[in-house]
């Protein structure tokens, strides 16, 4: 079985396929039971699809493989602190469990610029582990729009 480690990791392999497509890298891979069920990296400017952050990417792909939109009995390993829609998405799904990498404080929504999953009435949430290979992750996105300023 792999741990969050080696998961965080592969993740960080898909933020680097983001990068080849000239995204920002941020990768995402939903396991269960120690098995991919599903992947994805930032698309939204080759796909012109504003929801195509890497979660809601993996999470498509993962529905599609199970032939539903719950996945139950999940983990969802990303390489960056989810946005709000992010968030909500994975709330829908009935993801079990959250493990990111780096904090975003612009947008964030676990728990840098809002704390989503504690918001009253909600009927799911997810456990949370956050700053796996924080710094890795970190550094992933800050040697891309270094690259980028020139």
């Amino acid at each position: 079985m792999m741990t969050d480690l080696e998961w965080m990791e592969y993740a960080l392999g898909l933020a680097g396929r983001a990068v080849e497509q000239g995204e920002v890298p941020v990768g995402c891979v939903i396991v269960r039971d120690g098995a991919i069920i599903g992947e994805g990296w930032n698309r939204p400017i080759s796909t012109n699809d504003p929801t195509a952050h890497a979660e809601i990417v993996a999470m498509r792909d993962a529905a599609a493989r199970l032939g539903n939109y719950r996945l139950t009995g999940t983990t969802l390993y990303v390489t960056l602190e989810p946005c709000l829609m992010c968030v909500g998405a994975i709330i829908h799904a009935r993801i079990a469990r959250l493990v990111f990498g780096a904090s975003d404080p612009r947008r964030g929504a676990v728990n840098s610029t809002a704390h989503a999953f504690e918001t009253q009435g909600l009927n799911h949430r997810a456990e949370i582990t956050g700053g796996v290979l924080e710094h890795r992750c970190a550094e992933q996105l800050q040697a891309f729009f270094r690259a980028r300023r020139g």
